[in-house]
């Protein structure tokens, strides 16, 4: 483990997510790239540190995705006031932080970011590893 995969995987959730909201929703907020670049990070993780299959590593990505928004949108959203996003006009809502509707947008978006994960642990391999 080197943290140098660790800054990549970070730097390229918080860039990738940032442009999936500009072109989603026409802007993004800071604390959603550094969100980004923090769920990225920790689906690499649990996906380095376990061999886990597509729709498992979907599963535990869409619950760590949940997690982390909940987290964020409470401080974001709840005690700042800032308010970043409010699913509270979506069903099956909870606190307007996270919604049911979005796991699902959340579990599609983690079958992309399994393969980049994986393509990223294969650019870190060391050469020696690789050999075997």
């Amino acid at each position: 483990m080197k943290l140098s995969e660790y800054m990549f995987t970070f730097l390229m959730g918080y860039f990738i997510y940032s442009m999936f909201e500009i072109v989603s929703r026409g802007y993004t907020h800071w604390t959603m790239a550094l969100t980004g670049g923090t769920v990225l990070t920790l689906i690499y993780a649990v996906n380095r540190k376990y061999a886990l299959s597509l729709v498992r590593s979907c599963i535990a990505g869409t619950l760590m995705i949940l997690s982390v928004e909940f987290t964020v949108g409470v401080f974001d959203n709840i005690i700042m006031g800032w308010q970043v996003w409010d699913y509270s006009d979506v069903p099956l809502n909870v606190m307007g932080q996270i919604c049911l509707p979005y796991a699902g947008v959340w579990f599609i978006m983690c079958i992309p970011a399994y393969y980049l994960c994986r393509a990223v642990r294969r650019r870190f391999r060391s050469p020696a590893h690789a050999a075997h």
